[in-house]
């Protein structure tokens, strides 16, 4: 009989949200894969999670790097049981107002990334079945000024993957499960460094999720399955009410984004005393 702890693979796990993933994923007994693009910080990580956690330096945009992690942690622990699609990038600012690049690189990370490691997670779950899990964003259900482009890259990472369950389960495919967590703004060093972007406004007008609630609801569908889950959850009836209504939810959008400039102001100043 094999005993041999299941394979689990978290992408942008180097640092913050991914890297407490990754933590929880071993503590659950999973033989996990940490990947990152920058590969210093993927090696700190695994090094720090214990002398078991792998790690892969892979750009989530290049399909052959993540088949490359895929097949990596299949060789090591013989079965893909989770797979997490954290990475991701934002910059924000009216889309007119941004290079060509900076548009290309938001909609790779946080869309072509999600597809690639959906995808290859698929491919090595087939016989076994397993759960990916997918890292979005309250921006990939509504509208979100200030985030337009990030909005679109989210709004299509969730449409791929709800498309993709359904498509699982019309194949007769029961055995592998697709979650997307959506969280509000989340206080990392990412959203600290947006303090004085007015552009980012909205994602400080509600309540900030600390990291470790984001975990908690990972670690919720992975006992129980669920297709999308809103943090908080208020936050996501109002964003799915704005989308239903599309002129009142733009309306709300100006009244958010004003409350948003308000806390980051009060933000700014405490950070300032402070110092």
């Amino acid at each position: 009989m094999n005993t041999s702890p299941s394979g689990a693979v978290v992408t942008g796990a180097g640092r913050g949200l991914g890297k407490l993933i990754a933590a929880t994923l071993v503590e659950r007994g999973h033989r996990v894969l940490v990947t990152d693009v920058d590969e210093e910080a993927a090696r700190a990580t695994a090094a720090g999670l214990g002398p078991d956690v792998l790690w892969a330096a892979a750009d989530v945009r290049e399909e052959a790097q993540i088949t490359a992690a895929r097949d990596r942690i299949m060789g090591e622990a013989g079965r893909l049981d989770v797979w997490v699609n954290n990475a991701g990038v934002l910059m924000t600012g009216p889309a007119w107002e941004q290079h060509a690049d900076v548009r290309r690189l938001m909609l790779e990370v946080n869309a072509l990334g999600t597809i690639n490691g959906t995808v290859a997670a698929i491919d090595a779950m087939r016989n076994a079945g397993g759960h990916i899990v997918n890292i979005v964003s309250l921006a990939g259900l509504t509208a979100v000024p200030g985030e337009a482009v990030y909005a679109a890259a989210k709004h299509a990472a969730i449409g791929f993957s709800l498309s993709t369950l359904a498509d699982l389960r019309l194949a007769g495919i029961k055995n592998i499960d697709i979650s997307c967590i959506c969280p509000d703004g989340m206080w990392t060093p990412m959203l600290h460094d947006k303090l004085d972007d007015p552009a980012s406004a909205l994602s400080f007008s509600g309540k900030l999720l600390m990291p470790e609630e984001v975990v908690d609801a990972v670690r919720k569908v992975l006992d129980r399955p669920r297709p999308v889950t809103a943090l908080p959850g208020w936050r996501g009836l109002q964003a799915r009410l704005a989308d239903a209504v599309p002129v009142l939810g733009l309306r709300a959008a100006s009244l958010a984004v004003a409350q948003g400039r308000r806390v980051q102001r009060r933000m700014l100043a405490k950070s300032a005393n402070e110092t």
